[in-house]
């Protein structure tokens, strides 16, 4: 399924609030270094977790409206979603560890 790519409000609604899964959303930008080494963990995670849960990267640089609307203020900024809502959110890198079980506790 891979990872998608989302800059503007419309796509937002469609692939994050109306989906019919938990979405995981992984606010970044270029320049941002602890983004690019939790990017390979995400790509792994959409495998791993591939039909049971949506990833998304949101870039905070084309799309500030969505990052201001979820009061992202450092980045990387992970939240996963489920049927709109915010379920769990994780600021800063982390391991892969940590948002297997933010994935986990949103699936039981």
């Amino acid at each position: 399924m891979g990872i998608t790519q989302i800059s503007d409000a419309k796509s937002w609604e469609v692939d994050v609030i109306n989906s019919d899964v938990p979405v995981f959303v992984d606010f970044w930008a270029e320049w941002c270094g602890p983004c690019r080494m939790v990017g390979p963990v995400v790509e792994e995670l959409a495998n791993d977790y591939d039909g049971k849960v949506k990833f998304v990267k949101v870039n905070v640089d084309e799309a500030n409206e969505l990052a201001s609307k979820y009061n992202v203020f450092s980045i990387p900024t992970l939240i996963l979603l489920n049927k709109g809502e915010i379920v769990s959110q994780q600021v800063g890198a982390a391991s892969k560890e940590s948002y297997k079980n933010m994935i986990d506790r949103a699936l039981a």
